[in-house]
């Protein structure tokens, strides 16, 4: 459980690193099976729903960027996702009723890593109020050499930013001038898990190490924030994604900031895709340029 001086701190800085929730018996599973997946990519030529590959991807050198929806592709993961353990700390930052609205593991391969460009997640999935965090177990120790997760304390009591280029949502901030200046690294031990915001500014760098960080990510809602972009059959694919707690079908609404990410984005899938073309990368030079 979180102490209280915890929660303070999440309350105020809007992210939190909380060590040892996973046991080492359970993130050598969760290594066991993504290496199972790195070796089912050596299959796989382009990305796909599953698989989301670097551009030096081949099968003789199999780079796998991203695992989509993992708890839908292993029991392990899954097992991860309603991990007691994880919905306790979830429970007291969001409330008793937690709903999913998304998951993804992210490989950072030794010494090929692609960055992930500063942003916001609540640019991509609005809801009626932001009772919303991602958790990110680390597989691997992170570390600034390998690309652990960088965030902007405080930046989740902010303006949403715009994550526009050319008319059309980039997935990363275009805002004139941003810098993250203030900038801190969330870093852990393998078994540790970070935890931030839904309006948290955050981004990763390459991985320059010769060290893999592999982070499983899990998107958690309180159960009464509701999106403002549904997709197809609403209230089926609701119910589905609650994980603790009863379905509300009396969404809180609460003040807000909201940017709708419409028009979509001109490459579509992951956000790595979504930020490819970006004309102003922190992380280094233009996306396209990779």
């Amino acid at each position: 459980m979180l102490s209280s001086p915890q929660i303070k701190f999440y309350r105020d800085e809007g992210y939190l690193g909380v060590e040892n929730v996973f046991t080492p018996s359970e993130v050598e599973e969760l290594r066991s099976v993504t290496d199972e997946f790195v070796e089912k990519s050596r299959h796989v030529s382009t990305s796909d729903a599953v698989f989301d590959l670097e551009p030096s991807h081949s099968a003789e050198k199999p780079r796998l960027r991203r695992l989509k929806a993992p708890a839908r592709q292993h029991p392990a993961f899954r097992r991860a996702l309603v991990n007691p353990a994880l919905l306790r700390i979830v429970s007291q930052l969001i409330g008793p009723a937690i709903t999913t609205n998304g998951d993804k593991l992210n490989l950072k391969l030794a010494d090929v890593g692609s960055p992930v460009e500063w942003h916001q997640d609540w640019a991509f999935y609005p809801h009626t109020n932001d009772d919303l965090l991602a958790v990110g177990i680390a597989m691997d120790d992170s570390t600034l050499e390998n690309g652990c997760l960088m965030v902007l304390p405080g930046s989740h009591l902010g303006p949403v930013l715009d994550h526009h280029q050319d008319g059309h949502f980039a997935g990363a901030v275009t805002e004139p001038g941003f810098r993250p200046h203030g900038a801190v690294p969330i870093l852990l031990k393998a078994g540790g898990v970070s935890i931030h915001h839904v309006r948290t500014l955050h981004g990763s760098a390459p991985n320059r190490s010769s060290k893999p960080r592999r982070l499983l990510l899990f998107q958690y809602c309180a159960a009464d924030a509701w999106p403002l972009l549904p997709g197809e059959k609403p209230w089926e694919t609701y119910v589905a994604s609650v994980l603790q707690g009863q379905p509300c079908a009396q969404p809180r609404l609460a003040a807000v900031p909201v940017r709708l990410p419409l028009p979509p984005a001109p490459h579509s899938g992951s956000i790595y895709e979504n930020q490819r073309g970006l004309k102003h990368a922190i992380f280094g030079e233009p996306m396209a340029a990779r």
